[in-house]
């Protein structure tokens, strides 16, 4: 693809959860885990493709070890956070009482006299101008992975912001609503410096979130079901868009099925990068779906299956038609069908101009559908009904069994999930007060092993030659008296 590149505002994952061993729930700060160094990256194939590889923003693939920092997974340079979440402006994050640390880094060092007090959005922004101001798009092509904080709790945003949303009275909703706005100028900022750079009429800018919003934080998923973290329509579809002058119809809307997991591929090949074999790609290559509005190759998603998440109480191996045991949490699109078992997680509809500070469970429209506690599974036609409201289940047994035999072949392919518990050597009062890595393989611990042995030998074997040297001293001063 000529010497522009692109700019992705996506994630870099090639694979299910359930083929990366991250099926459930999100790598903790104080955890020793993150994506398996096995697991090639989007950054790594561009690279061997010839481009130049930069990330900026918020990682959160794991660091307890070295190895699995952005710079050591296809990233020629980074300057970000490493966890999931923190303060917009001080770059502090708490995982609990005494456990608190600076998450702002360069490269593989915390960035401290980087940090000027700017508002993250501001400051990612600027620093992905200057990488672009920096380099020369004709003499080799770019891929810039800039992944904004924004909007992601704590809600926090410069009070300019704020005075276009007085209008709106509960302050989660404004203080949200404000903080779109700052990322919206963020882009158009970045789509000015790459036509100002020579990027613009040669590049591919790929925008999307991870997640649907969470109405506790100023978000909303209405008119769909559900909210970020759930299984429901409002915690996985995800708001997206693709801009270049390369596309061959514009303005138009992919109607196909889409997954994070197609960018992967769809960017490779689009880059000129090759793909292995031995890669096992659960995406796919979406390019002409998007640019010239064919059907999508995609026919089936994963959306997860979560082992270990709460079991439904009413889940059986019965309700799953002996296929299945309804009592894990799964979720499953095949064309039009979506399945659901076990407990998919918050189920209403919050309409957004409920939000007041009264509690969510007021409503002022009568929208709220109690969902009954006995079930466990859930089929739903997404094409004609995309809100979730009419369960087809019991209507149609013979989809579900399809389903379920479809969630049965997928589970056979799934690693052992990884999750492990917390270690205490995370802590960043023990780090310099930073977060980063803290773990050290087999040999590093035996060579520190060993160095503690001898410095505990050395300090032993100096203190007694230091007492009877002293006694010596002492024995000579009586001789001499």
């Amino acid at each position: 693809m000529g010497n522009s590149g692109f700019l992705s505002l996506t994630s870099k994952i090639l694979l299910y959860q359930i083929h990366t061993g991250l099926q459930h729930s999100i790598i903790r700060a104080t955890q020793p885990n993150c994506l398996p160094l096995e697991n090639i990256t989007l950054p790594q194939k561009l690279k061997e493709a010839g481009y130049s590889t930069h990330m900026v923003g918020k990682w959160h693939l794991g660091f307890y070890k070295r190895g699995c920092l952005p710079t050591q997974r296809g990233f020629d340079t980074f300057f970000g956070s490493l966890l999931g979440s923190g303060d917009y402006y001080s770059h502090y994050k708490c995982e609990g009482p005494g456990m608190c640390g600076y998450d702002l880094y360069e490269g593989e060092e915390a960035a401290w006299e980087q940090d000027r007090g700017l508002y993250s959005t501001v400051m990612f922004t600027q620093k992905a101008v200057s990488i672009l101001a920096s380099h020369n798009p004709h003499l080799q092509p770019l891929f810039l992975y800039l992944a904004y904080q924004a909007v992601h709790s704590p809600l926090q945003v410069p009070a300019r912001y704020l005075e276009r949303y007085k209008g709106i009275p509960n302050p989660h909703r404004r203080k949200y609503a404000a903080m779109v706005s700052c990322l919206d100028e963020a882009i158009h900022n970045l789509t000015l410096a790459l036509k100002q750079f020579g990027y613009y009429d040669n590049t591919v800018i790929v925008y999307s979130t991870d997640n649907g919003g969470q109405p506790l934080a100023g978000g909303s998923n209405w008119p769909l079901r559900g909210s970020k973290a759930t299984y429901w329509e409002g915690g996985i579809r995800g708001v997206g868009f693709v801009h270049s002058p390369l596309l061959v119809k514009k303005g138009s809307k992919c109607q196909s099925l889409v997954h994070i997991t197609d960018w992967f591929p769809t960017l490779v090949t689009l880059g000129g990068g090759t793909l292995d074999e031995d890669l096992n790609l659960d995406g796919y290559d979406i390019w002409e779906a998007i640019s010239e509005g064919r059907p999508s190759p995609r026919l089936d998603i994963l959306h997860n299956i979560d082992p270990i998440y709460t079991k439904a109480k009413n889940g059986s191996w019965k309700a799953g038609y002996g296929l299945w045991n309804t009592a894990i949490q799964a979720a499953l699109r095949v064309g039009h069908w979506k399945l659901l078992t076990g407990v998919p997680g918050y189920s209403d509809w919050v309409p957004p101009q409920t939000f007041s500070n009264q509690r969510l469970t007021t409503r002022h429209h009568n929208e709220r559908v109690r969902w009954d506690r006995g079930k466990s599974v859930w089929l739903f036609n997404i094409t004609a009904d995309p809100y979730e409201r009419i369960d087809l289940s019991q209507r149609y047994p013979h989809i579900v069994k399809k389903m379920l035999m479809r969630l049965v072949h997928y589970n056979k392919t799934s690693v052992p999930v990884r999750y492990p518990a917390k270690d205490l050597r995370s802590n960043p009062q023990y780090n310099g007060g930073v977060w980063g890595p803290w773990y050290k393989d087999e040999k590093q611990e035996r060579e520190d092993e060993e160095e503690g042995y001898n410095n505990l030998f050395k300090h032993h074997f100096g203190k007694r030659r230091w007492k009877i040297k002293s006694k010596n001293k002492k024995l000579k001063r009586k001789a001499e008296h």
